[in-house]
């Protein structure tokens, strides 16, 4: 076993039972789940500094207090981070409605400057968050632009998307009004929902504040997580300009995928931006 683990594990009193195991589906990181003397727990290697931007964000939301399960921060150093292991469990009706209050809750906790003490990352993604009085302005100068030069300059982009983008960008004080910035959990696809026995949680945060439907329209950009989620999130009425919000959210996770991934999601970044322009 790696030295700095079994030094982690240590210093939290905690003994390997059994070989680590290796847990599939991390595209960026490399995950185990081990059984400890004290009980499960799950590791993961990766950048330093992105594990220390994750382990940031986990702490923040479950300091919250909401209703969302969030694993507990074990330790972190030398590239490893050590979580509290949850329990899987299975989608259900109930579970359903209960991230939708969650999220709801989570979303409650709000400040008046868009961003994050510090920068961490969405992906692989360099995630750029110092702060800024007003949430167009961060969308335009700390999302869409940093991502659509980037995409350009790997080609990725021509110039006329890349000028579509740009204009768009410019122009969201006409339509979209300044709000307070809700804590966000900033990588909110249904990857990132776990169903437990205890209740829905969420990992793998990328957290900042900003626009609370940042997290809604992350949450249907691969799916949908279902009409009961959203009558128990709005409990109310849904924006009127829900729709359009939604395409603009969307547009900064398909350009992050764009650049992590490849021209695949090109068609993904046409659509959104015609349906901003055209206001849906």
């Amino acid at each position: 076993m790696n030295q700095t683990l079994a030094a982690l594990l240590e210093a939290r009193g905690l003994s390997l039972q059994e070989p680590l195991r290796s847990l599939g589906g991390g595209d960026i990181a490399t995950v185990y789940w081990l059984e400890t003397s004290q009980g499960p727990v799950v590791a993961k290697q990766d950048d330093a500094e992105r594990l220390a931007g994750e382990a940031d964000g986990l702490q923040a939301l479950r300091k919250t207090g909401c209703s969302l399960r969030v694993p507990e921060v074990l330790a972190l150093g030398d590239g490893w981070l050590i979580m509290e292991a949850l329990e899987s469990g299975s989608r259900s009706p109930r579970s359903v409605v209960a991230l939708g209050e969650g999220l709801r809750e989570l979303h409650s906790h709000s400040a008046g400057e868009h961003g994050w003490p510090r920068d961490n990352a969405c992906g692989r993604t360099p995630q750029p968050n110092a702060p800024l009085a007003d949430g167009r302005a961060f969308q335009r100068e700390r999302r869409l632009l940093p991502l659509a030069w980037a995409c350009h300059e790997r080609g990725l982009l021509d110039n006329r998307l890349r000028g579509r983008i740009e204009a768009l960008a410019e122009a969201l004080e006409e339509w979209l009004p300044d709000a307070p910035a809700s804590l966000l959990h900033g990588d909110l696809w249904s990857g990132n929902v776990l169903y437990t026995p205890q209740g829905p949680a969420v990992i793998d945060p990328a957290v900042y504040r900003h626009y609370p439907e940042v997290d809604l329209a992350m949450l249907t950009l691969f799916g949908s997580p279902g009409e009961a989620f959203f009558e128990a999130y709005w409990d109310g009425e849904a924006q009127h300009d829900w729709p359009r919000r939604e395409a603009l959210f969307q547009l900064y996770p398909l350009l992050n995928h764009l650049l992590l991934f490849g021209s695949g999601y090109r068609g993904g970044v046409e659509r959104a931006v015609a349906a901003i322009e055209q206001g849906c």
